[in-house]
């Protein structure tokens, strides 16, 4: 398990331990922390799971595939070095304490 944070573009704070093997996503809607709508389900294909991953995370977490970079186009607002699909971010016990900012909206 590890605990992340999912700060809300209004600011309000969820503080949820997510299963390690899940992903950040799916912590975000097995929690119902709003924000992150996963249309696609965790399929890498609609960017509506994007957040920007907190500076000091960034090189803390797995480096983006191709695949990840190409939706990231679709995001609202992608930032090139904070910008993340949680579908793609899968909990280990080196994410404890990770935290992760929702755009203002999805696309």
């Amino acid at each position: 398990m590890a605990k992340i944070t999912y700060i809300e573009h209004s600011g309000k704070v969820h503080i949820v331990e997510v299963a390690n093997g899940m992903t950040v996503m799916e912590g975000a809607r097995d929690n119902n922390i709003p924000g992150i709508e996963a249309d696609c389900g965790g399929a890498c294909a609609c960017s509506t799971c994007h957040v920007y991953v907190d500076a000091s995370w960034v090189e803390k977490v797995p480096a983006k595939d191709d695949m990840e970079t190409d939706m990231l186009d679709f995001a609202y607002e992608p930032d090139e070095k904070l910008s993340r699909l949680t579908c793609q971010m899968k909990v280990t016990a080196d994410l404890e304490g990770l935290i992760v900012k929702m755009p203002e909206k999805q696309i």
